[in-house]
C-alpha cells in the first residue's frame, strides 16, 4: 500500500490503484506519524535540498543522481533491500530497464548540499 499526506498530487489514486494494484490511504491531516516512510524520506532529501529549495536550479543530471543515490540506500522499511531490489524483486525479469533507471551514480563531494545543525 501507499500512504500519502492530503494534497492534490493525489487526486487520480483510484487510476493509480486501478494501474499497479496498489491500494492508497489517505493520512489525516496533521498525522506525520501516518506516513513514517514518507517522512523518513523527505528528511534523506532534505539532505540534498533544504526546504525551500528551488529544485529548477538543478540540472536534470544532478536530480537523477540524487534518486540513483537515495534508490541504491538500504532501506529498514525493506528489510534492508534497496528500493531498486526491492522492485527488481516485485517486477522479477521484466525489472533491466528499472534496474538501469535506478542504478548508483556517484556525485561528486561537492554536489551534496548538506544540513547543518
Amino acid at each position: 500500500s501507499l500512504s500519502w499526506d492530503q494534497g492534490t498530487e493525489m487526486a487520480a489514486h483510484r487510476g493509480f490503484s486501478v494501474a499497479t494494484n496498489v491500494p492508497v490511504h489517505f493520512c489525516d491531516p496533521g498525522s506525520p506519524w501516518q506516513r513514517d516512510s514518507n517522512e523518513n524520506t523527505n528528511g534523506l532529501l532534505r539532505e540534498y535540498f533544504p526546504k525551500g529549495t528551488d529544485l529548477s536550479r538543478h540540472s536534470r543530471e544532478y536530480l537523477d543522481a540524487v534518486a540513483a543515490e537515495l534508490n541504491s540506500r538500504p532501506r529498514k522499511t525493506l528489510g534492508w533491500e534497496t528500493s531498486t531490489e526491492r522492485l527488481q524483486h516485485l517486477m522479477g525479469p521484466r525489472t533491466l530497464s528499472a534496474q538501469r533507471a535506478f542504478r548508483a551514480v556517484p556525485l561528486a563531494p561537492d554536489q551534496a548540499v548538506k544540513l547543518t545543525s
